[in-house]
């Protein structure tokens, strides 16, 4: 698994941090400040990194720029509370990968960290299926086509990102913000009805298998059961 390095100055979140990715099989280090984080991101090897943007000493934005001088291409996901575009677009422009804004879910930084993982993924070995198998359904992602008993429906592309994406996290909840900016670009309101009818849509195409269940996860997200 990834070895993580959390750069986060409140202990109590860092400390959750940590002990939740950890849990999930990523080892995790973590450092307090901008200074400490250097140093432990130039003594060790990371997978990834997570760097708070408003920290002591030495701030998140600073601290990635220099990652970057030392020439290691490694993705870097910015947590902040601030929800300012000037600080997204600036967080960007030094080489972040993502932007999470506080407070936020475990499992959405979860499903976001598997996501980038998966882009810088070099090995060949395992490439991403094209054909997903849900209960009885055959969803050939490529065609958007979903697939049962001899039949098919053929799906959208906002059904088959939507589709991929829940396949992708089968009987793991998706927030429903992550799943916005991974298919929408945003999480904005109107984007947010958009996807409710696009779900009810795939509800009804998944209706055939009863072993297979698109279920709401109360003030999370939506999980695909089989």
């Amino acid at each position: 698994m990834a070895n993580i390095l959390v750069v986060e100055d409140d202990p109590n979140l860092g400390q959750l941090v940590q002990e939740y990715l950890t849990m999930k099989g990523y080892p995790t280090d973590r450092a307090t400040d901008g200074n400490q984080g250097l140093q432990m991101f130039m003594a060790n090897s990371y997978d990834l990194c997570i760097f708070d943007v408003m920290m002591p000493k030495k701030d998140g934005f600073t601290l990635a720029k220099e990652v970057r001088m030392a020439g290691r291409d490694i993705p870097i996901i910015f947590l902040t509370a601030k929800s300012m575009q000037e600080d997204t677009i600036q967080g960007f422009k030094v080489g972040a990968d993502d932007y999470v804004t506080k407070p936020f879910s475990m499992e959405e930084l979860l499903l976001r960290i598997q996501a980038i993982l998966r882009r810088y993924q070099r090995t060949p070995d395992l490439p991403e299926p094209s054909v997903y198998q849900i209960g009885s359904f055959q969803f050939d992602y490529p065609h958007q086509l979903l697939m049962h008993n001899g039949s098919s429906q053929k799906l959208t592309s906002k059904e088959s990102e939507l589709l991929k994406l829940l396949a992708q996290n089968l009987n793991q909840p998706v927030s429903r913000s992550f799943a916005l900016k991974m298919v929408w670009g945003d999480d904005s309101y109107f984007n947010a009805r958009s996807m409710d009818v696009y779900v009810t849509k795939l509800r009804k195409y998944l209706k055939e298998d009863e072993a297979v269940q698109l279920v709401n996860v109360h003030g999370e997200g939506f999980k695909l059961i089989v």
